[in-house]
């Protein structure tokens, strides 16, 4: 077993909650993110993050949402996908079993005055993102087939049931 997969069973994964944003035109929302000091060392990613104490996942896709863009005016919609992931940032492993929210907005201003002080020094800033653009990103963009997924979404609508991701080890 490669030494990453040891990492990923090793413990409690962190149950995370992610929002894939739509806005009228049918554009995503994705964060800009990067390794703390290391502007680089970026990817772009949806809005989302750890469920804290005893709230769903609902309450904390909401949370993180209004907290990391500002947004509230939102209509949360299904489950989309769920992967497990693990990856290393800011000096640690972080192994993530995430859900994704569909959610549906007309508020397209953004204003993450919610960060932690970790999301401060790694989120450079966030952008809506059209299929298309996606598609022809070389940029990093997690999850991985995000401009699939959204093309998908896009032509078929949300899945009867959530889609498994496969496992996403960086």
């Amino acid at each position: 077993m490669p030494a990453e997969a040891a990492a990923l069973s090793a413990g409690p994964l962190r149950r995370v909650a992610r929002v894939v944003l739509l806005d009228p035109k049918d554009r995503v929302l994705l964060l800009h993110g990067h390794e703390p000091g290391n502007l680089a060392d970026d990817w772009w990613f949806t809005p989302g993050g750890g469920v804290e104490g005893d709230e769903t996942r609902e309450q904390a896709a909401l949370r993180e949402l209004r907290e990391e863009t500002g947004i509230t005016e939102v209509e949360l919609g299904p489950v989309l996908w769920e992967r497990v992931c693990s990856f290393p940032f800011a000096g640690r492993r972080w192994d993530q079993d995430e859900w994704y929210y569909l959610a549906r907005t007309s508020q397209t201003a953004i204003a993450a005055e919610g960060l932690t002080e970790l999301e401060r020094r790694s989120v450079a800033g966030a952008r809506w993102w059209t299929c298309r653009e996606l598609a022809e990103a070389h940029e990093t963009v997690y999850p991985t087939r995000l401009a699939e997924l959204l093309h998908r979404l896009l032509g078929e609508g949300p899945p009867d049931r959530p889609e498994i991701l496969d496992t996403e080890i960086v």
